[in-house]
């Protein structure tokens, strides 16, 4: 039996305890099923998951790297080798990793700050760290353009200028990306600035304040993670049938019975995530890819596409003894059991207001660009163009405001879902499909990547400040990782 169909099973198994009826089955990836938590009938969701044995090993939470002060530069001494790293008990599953076994340690920057990201690639081929939506010139972005060799150190050195966000690193090799991200190469960044640190919000890292990173995977059945996409699986994503969260399959969190702040980033390849609670409770966002919101949003779900944060709120103060899940929706399936097992010993409260954002850039757009985003048998585009390490697609004057039209062509035979990240800055979604009343609430902060359905279409402002090169690109593409490294990517460089 292959070891993805052995987890399925147990998976399917574990329904029938948690919601007490047959589960439904689902179609994903190659030939994934879920459990299915939409049909219980128990009244009290909590209790029913609380009996739950499925969930059984507590989520890792990945070391939090502070710098280490050296004349007034933050340093952070990176290794990214080869590893291997326990899915499965009993069972070495070879893997990537940063100074571990599996992702990488979250590193936590302050504005202001002098950094210097240092490094090391001690694997048998070269591959590249890339800095997700940090605003930073482009030759520490850690693109294709900043390879580093086997046996190599490259450091990313910079003043960090933005507001306080949860971002990520991860590999940017050339059509190698996809590849190296499943093999475990991604880790947080976390951004703080006054601001931040002044507002009432679970701040306790680890404890109150949970970073997760949500990935989908497909081992073999000798429990080593398979990476062979075919062209269909190219074009329509590389989704896994297994959920991984934080490195571990089916985990667990033990938190107390207050407010708790959860870090979500879609880490997987190509896969979109619908995220609930189980019980369907209502939570707020506070932040999304590059800012706080200005005031929380009250959600029952949040969507996540591949590159994509948020930072949620989910209040627990009258859950003490009981269990609830992270649900990815469009699968029925858990990425993790929370157990509130503890009375809490200090409690906190969303502000109503968390930040101060400018939103009057639109009116001072003097330039507009369209982006078209298209593919044809196993090939990705943006404008008919696939992507070319010697062709620079953009110019961009510095300073100068920009409406950035992007389109998701509307294939024929099928839908296809993408989304559009662009480097070295943030923007503001202010239409989306024809109209500004179609802009979510909760993607009304400043972004980096953003979710474009089959057909969808957005405009989104787009300003590029305090930094020049005639000749280093910063790169725009489609975070579907297979679709990024099949093409459907693009290169700007910014001038005075």
């Amino acid at each position: 039996m292959k070891r993805r169909n052995f987890i399925l099973l147990s998976s399917v198994a574990s329904s029938v305890v948690l919601t007490g009826c047959m589960p439904m089955l689902l179609a994903g990836g190659m030939g994934g099923m879920g459990m299915d938590f939409t049909s219980a009938t128990n009244s009290n969701p909590l209790s029913s998951s609380a009996n739950d044995k499925t969930f059984n090993k507590a989520l890792a939470i990945p070391p939090l790297l502070e710098g280490e002060n050296r004349n007034g530069t933050y340093h952070y001494d990176l290794k990214i080798q080869k590893a291997q790293h326990e899915f499965f008990d009993n069972t070495l599953t070879d893997t990537y990793a940063v100074n571990g076994t599996y992702l990488a340690p979250t590193l936590k920057l302050i504005n202001g700050q002098d950094v210097s990201l240092n490094y090391t690639n001690k694997l048998d081929e070269t591959t590249t760290m890339h800095g997700h939506g940090m605003h930073l010139p482009a030759k520490m972005d850690g693109t294709a353009h900043q390879s580093i060799a086997p046996d190599a150190r490259w450091s990313a050195k910079y003043r960090v200028k933005q507001k306080a966000c949860t971002n990520w690193y991860h590999p940017h090799a050339h059509e190698k990306t996809a590849e190296h991200v499943y093999k475990g190469l991604a880790g947080l960044i976390i951004i703080e600035d006054e601001q931040s640190q002044s507002l009432d919000l679970p701040k306790d890292y680890g404890v109150d304040d949970i970073p997760l990173v949500l990935q989908d995977r497909f081992f073999d059945a000798k429990g080593q993670l398979h990476y062979a996409p075919s062209m269909h699986q190219t074009m329509m994503g590389y989704k896994g049938d297994a959920f991984v969260t934080n490195g571990v399959i089916n985990p667990y969190v033990e938190v107390s019975a207050k407010e708790i702040r959860l870090r979500l980033l879609n880490g997987s390849n190509s896969t979109v995530y619908n995220l609930s609670f189980s019980d369907n409770r209502s939570f707020k966002q506070i932040a999304t890819d590059n800012s706080f919101l200005e005031s929380p949003v009250v959600l029952n779900s949040v969507l996540l596409s591949p590159g994509e944060r948020a930072e949620i709120v989910v209040n627990l103060e009258d859950d003490l003894g009981g269990s609830l899940y992270l649900m990815e929706t469009r699968q029925a399936k858990a990425f993790l059991k929370i157990n509130v097992n503890t009375k809490a010993t200090h409690r906190t409260k969303v502000p109503s207001v968390l930040t101060r954002l400018d939103k009057g850039l639109v009116q001072d757009a003097t330039h507009r660009r369209k982006f078209v985003l298209s593919a044809r048998m196993g090939q990705m585009y943006i404008n008919n163009k696939s992507m070319d390490m010697n062709r620079v697609n953009e110019v961009i004057p510095l300073n100068r405001v920009e409406i950035w039209e992007v389109h998701n062509q509307k294939m024929m035979m099928m839908g296809m879902e993408h989304n559009f990240h662009m480097h070295g800055t943030h923007f503001m979604v202010v239409e989306r499909n024809g109209s500004i009343h179609n802009v979510l609430e909760n993607e009304k902060g400043y972004k980096d990547t953003v979710y474009l359905a089959s057909g969808d279409s957005v405009k989104l402002v787009v300003k590029m400040t305090d930094y020049t090169d005639k000749t280093t690109p910063y790169m725009y593409h489609c975070h579907f990782l297979e679709h990024e490294d099949r093409g459907m990517m693009g290169q700007f460089l910014v001038t005075k």
